[in-house]
């Protein structure tokens, strides 16, 4: 079902808008679409608040029933995606707070933050020219940022959002995400970044049984709210 609903929105060349209408008009296995659509930057989003895999996945859950419960209260006053991705934010902080992690994240970035720890060992010539052990080399020193930095990182660098998106997700200022996204890119030595490149959007992949088991979880937790 997920395939022919995908192939038919793409083929008819769907927004998100209008997805959401059609699910809240009653057709409520097109939220399938969503989800497929922006698993992997929510993914990659929580993932870097929590730095958890599990735990990303249990929370991107709870943004989608949440999301999907709320979905008579977008407005379309900024991109859906937008709209999304601020759930899931907020979700994961939610998820710091109960377990007793969360950074402060203006403090952080008044002070400059911690120091980057990455290894000291260098890679070998058959580590470089890999492009998958690149992009694992990106996705660790990326996670290694303090809070404050590794979102704005991961929202601009490696999703590609505007500086106003990744404000808006964040809701930061402009003029902030700037400052974060200039000093995080500081903590990260330039040559590895300079490196990975174009790789930067394979890294923290968000595919294949994952991606299904969270579109499965969400549906049963739908089915359980009626």
């Amino acid at each position: 079902m997920g395939t022919t609903i995908l192939e038919k929105a793409q083929f008819e060349g769907w927004t998100d808008e209008q997805v959401v209408e059609r699910v809240l008009d009653g057709e409520t296995a097109l939220y399938e679409i969503i989800m497929r659509r922006h698993n992997q930057r929510i993914y990659r989003t929580v993932r870097a608040i929590l730095r958890d895999d599990g735990e990303a996945e249990d929370v991107m859950q709870d943004a989608y029933v949440r999301a999907y419960q709320h979905l008579r209260q977008f407005e379309g006053r900024s991109a859906f995606s937008t709209w999304l991705t601020r759930i899931a934010v907020h979700e994961a902080l939610a998820r710091l707070r109960q377990r007793g992690r969360l950074e402060q994240l203006d403090t952080a970035a008044e002070n400059g933050g911690a120091a980057v720890k990455l290894s000291d060992k260098s890679p070998d010539p058959e580590q470089i020219t890999s492009r998958a052990q690149l992009s694992q080399m990106l996705e660790d020193a990326v996670l290694s940022l303090p809070e404050a930095y590794r979102c704005v990182i991961m929202l601009r660098d490696v999703e590609e959002l505007s500086t106003s998106e990744t404000a808006a997700a964040l809701n930061l200022s402009e003029e902030n995400v700037k400052v974060r996204l200039h000093r995080g890119r500081a903590m990260m030595r330039r040559d590895m970044y300079a490196r990975v490149g174009a790789t930067a959007k394979d890294a923290f992949p968000f595919m294949g049984t994952r991606c299904d088991r969270v579109v499965r979880g969400v549906f049963a937790r739908l089915a359980q709210i009626g």
